[in-house]
């Protein structure tokens, strides 16, 4: 005797259970799992025999599209394939064979909902692949599909596979024009923003992002087709300051690569809320062109404002244009209390200041920001003054000493360290007689030409005397090179010329005067770096 159960699991999965009684009567239980989106196996055992009923737990389609359902039998060795069926299982109502295929008589399609529009996908159909094609899918195909096997010896075999049909929502959002709550009104929560996710499958999720505080519920409801239809409010108890402030609906559903987002502006109406700025509490007598602003918000616009006073006559010095009240010159009708009105659809809201004249000017405190910003900056013209001068100072300068000899003026030489009693001078002023070599002989004499000294204009510095009674000779050019001046003799007296005449009258060549010449020579100074 063989009999089954099928016990239906949520969407994502199903369970079936097969009873099956031997010859000795002995009963085996069978269970088998489904998970979505991989081709599973449902398969019973008998001793060392297994089978396997090949399937898709799930399929997805749109309306008016051809789906394709699969199944196969896996391992059927040992095991004499018979019969296969497929049968519709309803989400509602009784369940159908829609499609039958035996070797001996082929194919049969019985009479269901799907007639017509279900067949197998190969032909002729086979045991082992019987898979079906469902054309022209309608939202009402959605359910199971259980694809079974009749096999001997081990009885039936099946596998199930969910058909999801799915459908696009039609998505939309709106706000809701609420008026404020007020303590009178009891202060109760109303609907301010509606969304809407329409004709979908499966149902859309909805989420609401702002921030106010509120509160949303969400309603789904049965459509044509086997749609759903899910609508979303949102509600607070309304209040001025939420005027404006944005409150998005995010929808979600299966179709959407991503949440479609819908943003809003709450809109709550409200009276007008008045204030009166402008007043300085220092309105003096003489003073002149003094004002008060008569600042509203109001939901809807204002449509009228109204200026005046507590004691019914408007001052004649007062100028009224709009929301601004000027008072051309402060006197005693001044003293009084001003008022401004201002309405719109939802009623009046006002505001007062009371004025009082005095006789003398408050003084008025400085502001201390504004004595650090300046005192900043006097500092600052003050060091740029400061720069200046000093860059103009030294410009001068350059330019007055930049093209002028160097005020360095070198030490003097001192007197020539002798063991004669004879001075300096008597050694630059000798004669140029011919001086005879310490062998006697008079020959070869050289006679040196007298030549100018150079002129210089550090020449005037030999005006300067010494203590002595000999004016000594100081030099143009650069110090001699040593370390002390008061060691550097006088040069020594001409030496004779060591060149006969004839040589040097007939040599071409330039020759560099002796070594000992005197100052009385011509002479080249050191270079001087300036």
């Amino acid at each position: 005797m063989w009999c089954y159960s099928v016990n239906n699991w949520p969407l994502w999965g199903w369970r079936w259970t097969v009873l099956h009684h031997s010859d000795n009567q002995t009963e085996d239980k069978r269970t088998i799992s489904h998970q979505p989106h991989s081709l599973t196996q449902s398969h019973t055992d008998s001793g060392a025999l297994s089978q396997q009923v090949k399937v898709e737990p799930e399929v997805m389609s749109y309306p008016s599209q051809a789906v394709n359902l699969r199944c196969a039998f896996a391992d059927a060795g040992g095991i004499q394939l018979t019969q296969v069926s497929w049968i519709y299982e309803p989400k509602e109502g009784e369940r159908l064979n829609i499609a039958v295929f035996h070797p001996k008589f082929g194919a049969s399609y019985p009479t269901s909902p799907l007639k017509g529009r279900v067949s197998f996908t190969t032909e002729p159909p086979s045991l082992s692949n019987p898979s079906i094609q469902i054309s022209d899918v309608k939202m009402t195909d959605e359910g199971k599909y259980i694809c079974e096997y009749a096999t001997y010896p081990s009885g039936n075999e099946q596998g199930v596979t969910s058909l999801i049909m799915l459908a696009k929502p039609r998505n939309s959002a709106s706000g809701v024009t609420v008026i404020a709550s007020t303590v009178a009104a009891g202060a109760k929560p109303v609907v301010v923003a509606r969304c809407e996710s329409a004709d979908g499958r499966p149902a859309a999720q909805i989420a609401w992002v702002t921030a106010v505080n509120g509160n949303a519920t969400s309603v789904s409801t049965a459509g044509a087709d086997n749609t759903v239809t899910v609508s979303s409010q949102y509600m607070l108890v309304p209040t001025a300051a939420d005027n404006g402030k944005d409150i998005s609906c995010l929808v979600s559903h299966r179709t959407q690569a991503k949440p479609e987002s819908f943003l809003m502006k709450l809109a709550i109406e409200y009276p007008p809320q008045v204030t009166i700025v402008g007043y300085d509490n220092n309105w003096y007598m003489g003073r002149t062109n003094v004002a008060l602003t008569c600042q509203a918000t109001a939901n809807p616009i204002p449509t009228t404002i109204t200026w005046k006073t507590m004691t019914g006559q408007m001052p004649d010095t007062v100028q009224v244009k709009e929301n601004v009240l000027t008072v051309l010159k402060v006197d005693e009708q001044a003293n009084t209390t001003f008022v401004c009105e201002v309405k719109n659809r939802l009623g009046t809201g006002k505001d007062q200041v009371t004025v009082m004249v005095r006789g003398t000017r408050l003084p008025v405190k400085g502001s201390t920001t504004g004595a650090v910003i300046g005192g900043l900056i006097g500092l600052v013209l003050l060091l740029a003054i400061i720069g200046s001068v000093v860059v103009l100072v030294r410009k001068k300068r350059s330019q007055h000493n930049g093209d002028g000899p160097p005020k360095y003026k070198p030490p003097p030489p001192k007197k020539q360290q002798t063991t004669t009693t004879s001075s300096s001078s008597d050694t630059l002023n000798t004669s140029r007689d011919p001086v005879e070599r310490k062998d006697g002989s008079m020959d070869h004499l050289y006679y040196a030409p007298q030549d100018a000294e150079p002129s210089t204009d550090l020449d005037a510095y030999s005006d300067e005397e010494y203590n002595g009674d000999v004016e000594e000779l100081r030099y143009a050019g650069a110090p001699s090179g040593w370390d002390e001046p008061r060691l550097n003799e006088v040069p020594p007296p001409y030496a004779p010329n060591q060149y006969k005449p004839n040589d040097y009258h007939d040599n071409e060549e330039d020759h560099p005067p002796a070594a000992g010449a005197t100052r009385g020579e011509s002479f080249v100074s050191q270079a001087m770096f300036v």
